[in-house]
């Protein structure tokens, strides 16, 4: 007998799999779900993500063989966490909090994570913020029988480029295929909506879908402000759109929410706007589409237009999408340093993985694997989780990413232009001038905000509490603040790193 004894996420392919595993179609969606987890272990064993497609992670206990299957999905979109106790007994959840609540669990700060923090600004690897607890990275399963623990990787993302097909004919494969998964989605009867930004990955989700309602954030300040674009968008391809303004002193109040539900402290600028964007928006829908993954697929930042450029020396370097703090500053700031704790240990395995690829395809599996799972993921799942909405991303699906590990590098980057093939493909539902327009990415004016003693009170706070004695040289991330308020937007970053930090450790060492 199995029996499901967690799960979090939404299978897409269903239909096909009820068929297939003749399961009734007229079930609930919560009892559909179970039963094909549980069908598909029946039916393939270890193997059983090879068939599902979507977000998810889930525990499965097989009474027969006295085990406990756990798995997280290829990309890592759903969290899932494991602790071994003193007296050898797994806990385990798709939320930390659940397994600080069971008998057993010790509370200790990792201590070695605040160093990766620092240059990274989110939680990468399988370790966490808490001493024992890890993470069960994306594309793996676990087997927990007889008080051992065995992981498996089960998916590696593998390149293998093909150069016979023409720029259009990539991007007839890319709508193609996105015009397939898009009815898998959400079923005719469920409500949703959209969040639209200025970007193409929002527009095009958009211009595929039925959704009627778009959801958009702006700030008073117009250049950092979206959501005109956004509202354009939406006019054009025929759809409603509603505005969340997110004002300085709302973002900053939620912080600490935000740190919260997160779980780990997250550096990510953007996430707090995101919580807000998602509280308002869990006010009239359920469900709502985002257009993570195809950035990180296809070469959607610009940054990515310099991999020639830096050749061989990615692997001495390149540890993904953030890099805030260089060791020597770490060094001079930190209480605790240690010279074994590097960043670039958490990619090398991936380095081996596609040696011999050319630099841009090294560049896009290291986010992949490290920036999507620790950052992107994380704060869709957890702050919509918090908020009570359901987040589905189309574009995250494994028959997209297929399509961008044959792909050459040249139609995902050039001089003038990122994700060449995705916009191509993208401009024949979209005009021209949308499809191609300028990635500006989910900006925040914070930079301007957190130098503003009307709103950075909680900043200067915590920078000169005992907290933060604990950790830091008080004087050394001073004058980093101080440096900041007095011009230095360049820093903004930084302090942002080390505030979250803070207002993380006080949420769960000092309050609780």
């Amino acid at each position: 007998m199995i029996k499901v004894q967690e799960y979090r996420g939404h299978i897409r392919n269903w239909k096909a799999l009820c068929t297939e595993l003749k399961i009734s179609p007229f079930l609930s969606r919560e009892e559909r779900e179970q039963a094909i987890l549980i069908k598909a272990y029946e039916a393939w064993g270890c193997h059983m993500a090879d068939h599902l497609h979507g977000m998810f992670a889930f525990a499965l206990w097989d009474e027969e063989e006295q085990a406990l299957f756990c798995l997280r999905d290829q990309f890592g979109t759903k969290p899932f966490y494991y602790y071994v106790t003193e007296d050898r007994r797994l806990l385990y959840g798709t939320m930390i909090r659940q397994i600080m609540e069971q008998p057993g669990f010790v509370k200790e700060l990792n201590e070695d994570m605040l160093q990766l923090y620092l240059s990274l600004t989110y939680a990468a690897g399988e370790d966490t913020f808490f001493k024992g607890v890890k993470k069960l990275m994306p594309g793996r399963y676990l087997i927990w029988k007889n008080g051992k623990l065995k992981i498996t990787k089960y998916w590696t993302p593998s390149f293998h480029p093909d150069n016979s097909k023409s720029l259009e004919e990539w991007a007839d494969e890319i709508h193609t295929t996105l015009g397939n998964i898009m009815p898998e989605v959400k079923e005719k009867d469920e409500a949703a909506e959209s969040f639209l930004s200025g970007g193409v990955d929002s527009s095009y989700v958009l211009a595929m879908s039925d959704i009627q309602m778009t959801d958009s954030c702006g700030y008073d300040e117009e250049r950092f402000d979206e959501s005109g674009l956004a509202k354009e968008t939406a006019g054009i391809l025929g759809r409603k759109n509603s505005r969340c303004r997110i004002t300085p002193e709302e973002y900053f109040e939620i912080v600490p929410y935000v740190m919260y539900h997160m779980e780990q402290p997250l550096g990510d600028a953007s996430a707090i706007a995101f919580a807000i964007a998602c509280k308002k928006t869990a006010e009239h829908t359920g469900i709502c589409y985002s257009g993570e993954g195809s950035d990180e697929f296809f070469g959607g930042y610009n940054m990515y237009r310099n991999a020639e450029r830096y050749g061989e020396n990615l692997k001495t370097f390149y540890v993904g999408n953030t890099n805030i703090m260089k060791e020597d500053e770490k060094q001079r700031i930190l209480k605790n340093y240690s010279e074994n704790i590097l960043p670039i240990h958490l990619v090398k395995e991936i380095y081996e993985e596609t040696e011999g690829l050319d630099p841009l395809t090294k560049m896009s599996d290291v986010d992949i694997q490290i920036w999507l799972e620790g950052d992107i993921y994380l704060n869709v799942d957890k702050m919509s989780t918090a908020a009570g909405l359901e987040i589905r991303m189309p574009l995250t699906d494994r028959r997209i990413f297929d399509i961008a590990s044959r792909m050459p590098s040249k139609y995902k980057v050039n001089e003038e232009q990122n994700k060449v093939a995705f916009r191509t493909a993208a401009a024949k539902v979209l005009p021209e001038e949308i499809a191609f327009r300028k990635k500006l990415g989910f900006i925040v004016p914070i930079r301007i905000w957190m130098a503003d003693d009307r709103y950075n009170q909680d900043v200067r706070r915590l920078f000169r509490s005992e907290t933060a004695e604990k950790f830091f040289h008080a004087d050394e991330i001073n004058a980093i603040f101080d440096d900041y308020v007095g011009g230095n937007s360049d820093n903004w970053r930084k302090v942002w790193t080390i505030y979250t930090f803070l207002v993380w450790y006080e949420e769960y060492f000092v309050k609780r």
